[in-house]
Protein backbone atom coordinates (compact mmCIF):
# COMPACT_ATOMS: atom_id res chain seq x y z
CA UNK A 1 0.00 0.00 0.00
CA UNK A 2 1.21 3.34 -0.66
CA UNK A 3 0.57 4.58 3.02
CA UNK A 4 -0.08 3.45 6.75
CA UNK A 5 -3.43 5.11 6.32
CA UNK A 6 -4.29 3.28 2.74
CA UNK A 7 -7.78 1.78 2.66
CA UNK A 8 -8.51 -1.56 1.30
CA UNK A 9 -9.97 0.25 -1.72
CA UNK A 10 -9.55 -0.82 -4.66
CA UNK A 11 -10.22 0.16 -8.41
CA UNK A 12 -11.59 -2.60 -11.26
CA UNK A 13 -10.07 -2.11 -15.23
CA UNK A 14 -13.68 -2.13 -16.81
CA UNK A 15 -13.59 -4.84 -19.16
CA UNK A 16 -14.91 -2.99 -22.43
CA UNK A 17 -12.25 0.03 -22.98
CA UNK A 18 -14.17 3.03 -24.67
CA UNK A 19 -13.76 3.09 -28.23
CA UNK A 20 -11.24 6.11 -28.23
CA UNK A 21 -8.27 7.33 -25.90
CA UNK A 22 -9.25 10.56 -25.19
CA UNK A 23 -7.70 13.37 -23.17
CA UNK A 24 -8.99 16.96 -22.25
CA UNK A 25 -12.37 16.01 -22.98
CA UNK A 26 -15.73 15.90 -20.37
CA UNK A 27 -18.03 13.71 -18.77
CA UNK A 28 -21.43 14.55 -17.31
CA UNK A 29 -23.58 12.38 -15.43
CA UNK A 30 -27.15 12.47 -17.06
CA UNK A 31 -30.56 11.85 -15.50
CA UNK A 32 -30.98 8.79 -16.17
CA UNK A 33 -27.63 8.58 -14.62
CA UNK A 34 -25.78 7.50 -17.65
CA UNK A 35 -22.25 9.50 -18.33
CA UNK A 36 -22.14 10.92 -22.02
CA UNK A 37 -18.27 11.66 -22.61
CA UNK A 38 -17.36 13.74 -25.44
CA UNK A 39 -14.33 15.09 -27.66
CA UNK A 40 -11.00 15.40 -26.63
CA UNK A 41 -7.50 14.55 -28.07
CA UNK A 42 -6.98 11.47 -29.63
CA UNK A 43 -3.57 9.77 -31.11
CA UNK A 44 -5.28 11.01 -34.38
CA UNK A 45 -6.26 14.46 -33.12
CA UNK A 46 -9.25 15.97 -31.85
CA UNK A 47 -11.91 14.02 -31.77
CA UNK A 48 -15.82 14.55 -32.85
CA UNK A 49 -17.21 10.94 -31.04
CA UNK A 50 -19.12 11.19 -28.41
CA UNK A 51 -19.77 7.54 -26.09
CA UNK A 52 -21.82 6.55 -23.37
CA UNK A 53 -21.50 4.60 -20.02
CA UNK A 54 -24.39 2.53 -18.50
CA UNK A 55 -23.42 1.91 -15.10
CA UNK A 56 -25.59 -0.93 -14.48
CA UNK A 57 -24.37 -3.15 -17.25
CA UNK A 58 -20.30 -1.37 -17.32
CA UNK A 59 -20.49 -1.69 -20.81
CA UNK A 60 -19.64 1.69 -22.77
CA UNK A 61 -21.22 2.46 -26.29
CA UNK A 62 -21.56 5.04 -28.99
CA UNK A 63 -24.15 7.58 -29.45
CA UNK A 64 -23.95 10.38 -31.69
CA UNK A 65 -21.00 12.56 -32.84
CA UNK A 66 -20.71 15.98 -31.84
CA UNK A 67 -20.97 18.59 -34.33
CA UNK A 68 -17.62 19.86 -34.00
CA UNK A 69 -14.65 18.17 -33.14
CA UNK A 70 -13.29 19.54 -29.64
CA UNK A 71 -11.05 19.22 -26.74
CA UNK A 72 -10.04 21.33 -23.73
CA UNK A 73 -13.88 22.37 -24.20
CA UNK A 74 -16.70 22.38 -21.24
CA UNK A 75 -20.23 20.21 -20.91
CA UNK A 76 -23.01 21.20 -18.58
CA UNK A 77 -26.53 19.66 -17.47
CA UNK A 78 -29.34 21.83 -18.02
CA UNK A 79 -32.17 22.03 -16.03
CA UNK A 80 -34.32 19.89 -19.03
CA UNK A 81 -31.77 17.36 -18.76
CA UNK A 82 -30.00 18.27 -22.19
CA UNK A 83 -26.12 19.02 -22.09
CA UNK A 84 -24.51 21.97 -23.39
CA UNK A 85 -20.98 21.48 -24.77
CA UNK A 86 -19.17 24.87 -25.72
CA UNK A 87 -16.50 26.24 -27.28
CA UNK A 88 -12.82 24.62 -27.15
CA UNK A 89 -9.78 23.83 -29.59
CA UNK A 90 -9.12 21.95 -32.71
CA UNK A 91 -6.04 22.00 -34.33
CA UNK A 92 -4.89 25.03 -33.74
CA UNK A 93 -8.85 26.76 -33.67
CA UNK A 94 -10.05 28.27 -31.21
CA UNK A 95 -13.85 27.55 -31.16
CA UNK A 96 -16.96 29.73 -29.74
CA UNK A 97 -19.67 26.96 -31.52
CA UNK A 98 -21.69 25.29 -28.78
CA UNK A 99 -24.41 22.43 -29.48
CA UNK A 100 -26.86 20.34 -27.36
CA UNK A 101 -27.11 16.62 -26.56
CA UNK A 102 -30.29 15.68 -25.99
CA UNK A 103 -30.36 12.20 -23.70
CA UNK A 104 -33.63 10.92 -25.32
CA UNK A 105 -32.74 11.09 -29.10
CA UNK A 106 -29.26 10.92 -28.95
CA UNK A 107 -29.07 13.58 -31.09
CA UNK A 108 -27.05 16.92 -31.25
CA UNK A 109 -28.41 19.94 -32.68
CA UNK A 110 -26.69 23.43 -32.85
CA UNK A 111 -27.23 26.62 -30.80
CA UNK A 112 -26.19 29.93 -30.35
CA UNK A 113 -22.33 30.97 -30.79
CA UNK A 114 -20.47 32.47 -28.08
CA UNK A 115 -19.23 35.91 -28.72
CA UNK A 116 -16.19 34.84 -27.72
CA UNK A 117 -13.63 32.15 -28.95
CA UNK A 118 -12.00 30.34 -26.00
CA UNK A 119 -10.31 27.22 -24.86
CA UNK A 120 -9.54 26.77 -20.83
CA UNK A 121 -12.65 28.26 -19.59
CA UNK A 122 -15.11 27.36 -17.38
CA UNK A 123 -18.75 26.75 -17.35
CA UNK A 124 -21.52 26.84 -14.26
CA UNK A 125 -24.75 26.18 -14.00
CA UNK A 126 -26.39 28.89 -11.90
CA UNK A 127 -29.14 28.70 -9.50
CA UNK A 128 -31.55 30.54 -12.31
CA UNK A 129 -30.78 27.88 -14.62
CA UNK A 130 -28.51 30.36 -17.11
CA UNK A 131 -24.92 28.88 -17.50
CA UNK A 132 -22.19 31.10 -16.54
CA UNK A 133 -18.76 30.62 -18.75
CA UNK A 134 -15.89 32.89 -17.94
CA UNK A 135 -12.12 33.59 -18.93
CA UNK A 136 -10.30 30.92 -20.70
CA UNK A 137 -7.61 31.54 -23.70
CA UNK A 138 -7.33 32.48 -27.20
CA UNK A 139 -4.83 32.07 -29.17
CA UNK A 140 -3.01 32.02 -25.68
CA UNK A 141 -3.99 35.22 -24.62
CA UNK A 142 -5.93 35.41 -21.57
CA UNK A 143 -9.87 36.30 -21.41
CA UNK A 144 -11.12 38.39 -18.88
CA UNK A 145 -14.96 38.13 -20.89
CA UNK A 146 -17.82 36.54 -19.19
CA UNK A 147 -21.05 34.88 -20.76
CA UNK A 148 -24.49 33.56 -20.14
CA UNK A 149 -26.42 30.99 -21.96
CA UNK A 150 -30.05 30.87 -21.84
CA UNK A 151 -31.56 27.92 -22.73
CA UNK A 152 -34.83 28.93 -23.23
CA UNK A 153 -33.62 31.12 -26.57
CA UNK A 154 -30.44 28.97 -27.04
CA UNK A 155 -28.83 32.78 -27.11
CA UNK A 156 -25.26 34.03 -25.06
CA UNK A 157 -25.21 37.57 -23.95
CA UNK A 158 -22.29 39.48 -22.20
CA UNK A 159 -22.75 39.90 -18.39
CA UNK A 160 -19.64 41.57 -16.28
CA UNK A 161 -15.97 41.00 -17.42
CA UNK A 162 -13.75 39.79 -14.67
CA UNK A 163 -11.05 42.27 -12.86
CA UNK A 164 -8.54 39.38 -13.84
CA UNK A 165 -8.14 37.69 -17.49
CA UNK A 166 -7.54 34.00 -16.97
CA UNK A 167 -7.60 30.43 -18.36
CA UNK A 168 -6.74 27.43 -16.23
CA UNK A 169 -8.75 28.75 -13.44
CA UNK A 170 -11.70 27.16 -11.37
CA UNK A 171 -15.18 28.40 -10.96
CA UNK A 172 -17.63 26.81 -7.93
CA UNK A 173 -20.95 28.08 -7.57
CA UNK A 174 -21.34 28.65 -3.78
CA UNK A 175 -24.38 27.82 -2.02
CA UNK A 176 -25.70 31.65 -2.23
CA UNK A 177 -25.65 31.08 -5.69
CA UNK A 178 -22.35 33.79 -6.50
CA UNK A 179 -19.86 32.07 -8.50
CA UNK A 180 -16.30 31.80 -7.00
CA UNK A 181 -13.42 32.14 -9.81
CA UNK A 182 -9.79 31.19 -8.69
CA UNK A 183 -6.52 31.57 -9.84
CA UNK A 184 -5.18 30.52 -13.47
CA UNK A 185 -3.06 32.38 -15.69
CA UNK A 186 -3.01 35.77 -16.72
CA UNK A 187 -1.41 37.82 -19.25
CA UNK A 188 1.19 38.71 -16.56
CA UNK A 189 1.94 35.18 -15.24
CA UNK A 190 0.22 32.30 -12.50
CA UNK A 191 -2.58 34.16 -10.42
CA UNK A 192 -3.18 33.66 -6.72
CA UNK A 193 -6.82 36.27 -7.14
CA UNK A 194 -10.10 35.51 -6.45
CA UNK A 195 -13.21 36.80 -7.40
CA UNK A 196 -17.15 36.49 -6.85
CA UNK A 197 -19.68 37.17 -9.36
CA UNK A 198 -23.35 38.07 -8.21
CA UNK A 199 -25.55 37.11 -10.73
CA UNK A 200 -28.12 39.21 -9.20
CA UNK A 201 -26.14 42.66 -10.29
CA UNK A 202 -24.08 40.61 -13.23
CA UNK A 203 -21.16 42.38 -10.97
CA UNK A 204 -17.39 40.62 -10.06
CA UNK A 205 -15.86 41.46 -6.83
CA UNK A 206 -12.46 41.17 -5.51
CA UNK A 207 -12.00 38.77 -2.71
CA UNK A 208 -9.04 37.36 -0.43
CA UNK A 209 -6.24 36.22 -2.05
CA UNK A 210 -5.38 32.87 -1.67
CA UNK A 211 -1.71 31.74 0.06
CA UNK A 212 -0.14 29.99 -3.30
CA UNK A 213 -0.25 31.16 -7.18
CA UNK A 214 -1.96 28.03 -8.99
CA UNK A 215 -3.09 26.85 -12.47
CA UNK A 216 -4.64 23.62 -13.88
CA UNK A 217 -5.77 23.04 -9.49
CA UNK A 218 -9.43 21.71 -8.93
CA UNK A 219 -11.87 24.05 -6.72
CA UNK A 220 -14.68 21.28 -5.11
CA UNK A 221 -17.78 22.24 -2.99
CA UNK A 222 -18.04 20.69 0.01
CA UNK A 223 -21.21 20.10 2.45
CA UNK A 224 -20.73 22.85 4.74
CA UNK A 225 -20.34 25.62 1.86
CA UNK A 226 -16.78 25.97 1.79
CA UNK A 227 -14.48 25.22 -0.97
CA UNK A 228 -11.05 23.17 -1.22
CA UNK A 229 -8.93 24.00 -3.80
CA UNK A 230 -5.96 21.48 -4.57
CA UNK A 231 -2.33 21.61 -5.84
CA UNK A 232 -1.47 23.02 -9.60
CA UNK A 233 1.24 24.46 -10.95
CA UNK A 234 2.86 27.85 -10.15
CA UNK A 235 5.76 29.10 -12.10
CA UNK A 236 7.51 25.52 -12.91
CA UNK A 237 6.40 23.90 -9.03
CA UNK A 238 4.22 21.30 -8.96
CA UNK A 239 2.63 22.12 -5.62
CA UNK A 240 0.61 19.78 -2.83
CA UNK A 241 -0.86 22.72 -0.84
CA UNK A 242 -4.54 22.81 -0.04
CA UNK A 243 -6.62 25.65 1.17
CA UNK A 244 -10.16 26.49 2.32
CA UNK A 245 -12.17 29.71 1.29
CA UNK A 246 -14.95 30.52 4.14
CA UNK A 247 -17.37 32.15 1.88
CA UNK A 248 -19.08 34.09 5.44
CA UNK A 249 -15.75 35.26 6.12
CA UNK A 250 -14.38 35.48 2.38
CA UNK A 251 -10.61 34.22 3.87
CA UNK A 252 -8.63 31.54 2.59
CA UNK A 253 -7.05 29.15 5.18
CA UNK A 254 -4.02 26.47 4.35
CA UNK A 255 -5.39 23.21 5.52
CA UNK A 256 -3.33 19.63 5.24
CA UNK A 257 -1.30 18.92 2.40
CA UNK A 258 -1.77 16.39 -0.79
CA UNK A 259 0.28 13.44 0.04
CA UNK A 260 1.66 14.12 -3.74
CA UNK A 261 2.27 17.12 -5.45
CA UNK A 262 -0.09 17.02 -8.56
CA UNK A 263 -1.64 19.67 -11.35
CA UNK A 264 -3.97 18.51 -13.94
CA UNK A 265 -5.54 16.01 -11.79
CA UNK A 266 -9.74 15.56 -10.88
CA UNK A 267 -10.98 15.97 -7.68
CA UNK A 268 -14.55 14.53 -7.11
CA UNK A 269 -17.32 15.24 -4.13
CA UNK A 270 -19.01 11.94 -2.54
CA UNK A 271 -22.14 11.75 -1.02
CA UNK A 272 -20.31 11.46 2.33
CA UNK A 273 -18.55 14.86 1.74
CA UNK A 274 -14.88 13.54 1.28
CA UNK A 275 -13.16 14.23 -1.55
CA UNK A 276 -11.28 11.70 -4.08
CA UNK A 277 -8.35 13.24 -5.56
CA UNK A 278 -7.31 11.22 -8.49
CA UNK A 279 -4.30 11.40 -10.83
CA UNK A 280 -2.63 14.11 -12.97
CA UNK A 281 0.55 14.91 -13.31
CA UNK A 282 3.89 16.10 -10.86
CA UNK A 283 7.35 16.94 -12.77
CA UNK A 284 6.19 16.02 -16.20
CA UNK A 285 5.57 12.68 -15.35
CA UNK A 286 1.22 11.09 -15.00
CA UNK A 287 0.10 9.64 -11.47
CA UNK A 288 -2.01 7.08 -10.46
CA UNK A 289 -1.81 7.78 -6.70
CA UNK A 290 -5.37 8.67 -5.08
CA UNK A 291 -6.35 9.90 -2.24
CA UNK A 292 -8.97 11.41 0.31
CA UNK A 293 -9.70 14.18 2.33
CA UNK A 294 -11.91 14.39 5.30
CA UNK A 295 -13.32 17.41 5.93
CA UNK A 296 -14.45 16.47 9.43
CA UNK A 297 -10.39 15.71 9.97
CA UNK A 298 -8.66 18.27 7.44
CA UNK A 299 -6.43 14.87 6.61
CA UNK A 300 -5.56 13.04 3.31
CA UNK A 301 -5.44 9.35 3.31
CA UNK A 302 -3.99 7.84 0.08
CA UNK A 303 -6.47 4.63 -1.22
CA UNK A 304 -5.48 2.43 -3.46
CA UNK A 305 -3.50 3.17 -6.83
CA UNK A 306 -5.53 3.26 -10.19
CA UNK A 307 -4.10 0.82 -12.22
CA UNK A 308 -3.19 3.42 -15.05
CA UNK A 309 -1.43 6.83 -14.60
CA UNK A 310 -3.29 9.47 -16.20
CA UNK A 311 -3.37 13.20 -16.23
CA UNK A 312 -6.33 15.29 -17.60
CA UNK A 313 -9.22 11.96 -17.36
CA UNK A 314 -12.27 12.76 -15.64
CA UNK A 315 -13.49 11.01 -12.43
CA UNK A 316 -17.27 11.16 -11.64
CA UNK A 317 -19.24 9.81 -8.78
CA UNK A 318 -21.58 7.73 -9.90
CA UNK A 319 -25.50 7.16 -8.01
CA UNK A 320 -24.22 4.11 -6.60
CA UNK A 321 -21.30 5.99 -5.26
CA UNK A 322 -18.61 4.75 -7.15
CA UNK A 323 -16.18 6.49 -9.24
CA UNK A 324 -15.59 6.30 -12.48
CA UNK A 325 -12.30 7.64 -14.37
CA UNK A 326 -11.73 7.74 -17.94
CA UNK A 327 -8.88 8.53 -20.23
CA UNK A 328 -6.38 10.62 -19.71
CA UNK A 329 -2.56 10.97 -21.43
CA UNK A 330 0.29 8.70 -20.14
CA UNK A 331 2.28 9.02 -22.98
CA UNK A 332 -0.49 8.34 -25.57
CA UNK A 333 -3.90 9.01 -25.36
CA UNK A 334 -5.74 6.30 -23.07
CA UNK A 335 -8.81 4.65 -23.61
CA UNK A 336 -9.59 2.88 -20.39
CA UNK A 337 -12.07 3.17 -17.46
CA UNK A 338 -11.54 2.51 -14.21
CA UNK A 339 -13.85 2.31 -11.16
CA UNK A 340 -13.73 2.46 -7.74
CA UNK A 341 -16.86 1.33 -4.75
CA UNK A 342 -16.15 4.10 -2.23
Amino acid sequence: STSTTASTTGWSIITASMSYGRYFHTASILTNGNVLVTGGLGSGGTLHSAELYDPSTEVWRSTGNISYARCQHTASILTNGKVLVAAGYDNGIYLNSAELYDPSTEVWTGTGNMNYTRNYHTASLLTNGKVLVTGGSDNGVSLNSAELYDSSTGVWTGTGNMNYARYGHTAAVLTDGKVLVTGGYGNSGYLSSTELYDPSTGVWNITSNMNYARLLHTASILLNGKVLVVGGSDNGAWLNSVELYDPSAGMWNVTSSTNYTRYQHAASVLTNGKVLVTGGSSSGVALNSAELYDPSTGVWNAISNMNYARRDHTASILTNDKALVTGGYDGAALNSAELCQL
